[in-house]
């Protein structure tokens, strides 16, 4: 088989895992902390939630009810399906509300839950979910809810995605009230829960998406800079300089790379030359490729295979 097409196919199963990982994980924080604790929260998750809260219909139904209308509904407005890894993420989460529960015994359960405390039920809830979310969002998954109610939303109003999100969640927490016995400090619970999952899923998508500029000041620039092409496959740039005090001209090897990069480079730099002078700043954002790409209208925030760009 060619050596392309299996990359490929491993590249595919792994993301797909990675998917299957971060949503269990997100199916988790709601089984164990957030439904048990009857907290409200955001997405088409919060709904499902709150009718079984009200009426003991069964999440997981409710979920994979109300995204397939809304798959649906999204198909027919916008002439286009919403990829598989939606679909995907749709139906494994459905299925891992489902069998969570039978497969964590309810002693765990009541262990895990902090009684009386459900700030803290909350925010690990919260923060479960998120990492999770975050996961299937770094492999291009979703789970659909109210990612497709945006979509559908902004197409036909001048509204971002992100505002069309709050609004939506802000409405579902709230309904909570509707039902018999809640209060506001339920409301209050579920706000908490929908801050910390926002939170959680801009870090871990953030976190792997930072980049860096590295520049290292070395008079064996280019035995360190073939090193970083051939070994790293990572893309240098060398500038001229001059040292203002020794009035030496020299030569400045400037690297942009992920900040999970930056211990690998370290590695190769320091093996060739250990008096080198290395400067490492954060970058606010990289685009072209093998970073970010730029669209019309918007940043298309799309992880690309290492590049080589000089």
């Amino acid at each position: 088989m060619n050596s392309s097409i299996q990359h490929r196919i491993y590249s595919e199963v792994k993301s797909y895992l990675l998917m299957t990982i971060g949503l269990f994980i997100y199916a988790f924080g709601w089984v164990v902390f957030i439904i048990p604790n009857q907290i409200a929260g955001g997405g088409v998750i919060g709904i499902s939630a709150i009718i079984t809260y009200a009426t003991g219909f069964p999440t997981e139904y409710s979920y994979l009810l109300i995204n397939t209308g809304l798959v649906v509904a999204g198909m027919l407005v916008m002439g286009r399906s919403f990829g598989v890894k939606t679909l995907f993420g749709i139906g494994v989460a459905a299925l891992l509300f489902h069998l969570l529960p039978g497969f964590i015994s309810p002693e765990f359960i009541e262990k895990a839950i902090i009684h009386d405390n459900n700030l803290l039920n909350a925010l690990i809830g919260g923060t479960a979910s998120g990492i999770g979310i975050g996961m299937v969002f770094m492999q291009g998954g979703s789970t659909g809810g109210t990612d497709i109610i945006a979509i559908v939303w902004s197409k036909f109003n001048n509204v971002s995605p992100g505002r069309v999100f709050i609004f939506c969640d802000l409405i579902i927490i709230a309904s909570i009230l509707l039902l018999p016995g809640r209060s506001f400090e339920h409301v209050i619970y579920g706000y908490i829960e929908m801050v910390s999952f926002s939170y959680v899923i801009d870090l871990v998508i953030s976190g792997n998406k930072q980049s860096v500029q590295i520049m290292v000041f070395s008079p064996q620039y280019e035995k360190i800079a073939d090193s970083l092409v051939s070994d790293l496959q990572r893309g240098v740039t060398v500038l001229d300089s001059m040292g203002w005090y020794t009035k030496k001209e020299g030569k400045v090897i400037i690297v942009i790379a992920r900040k999970n990069e930056v211990n690998s480079i370290f590695r190769v730099v320091k093996e060739t030359d250990p008096q080198a002078f290395i400067s490492v700043a954060n970058v606010m954002g990289v685009f072209g490729k093998g970073f970010e790409q730029i669209k019309t209208g918007k940043i298309a925030w799309k992880k690309k295979d290492k590049a080589l760009p000089q």
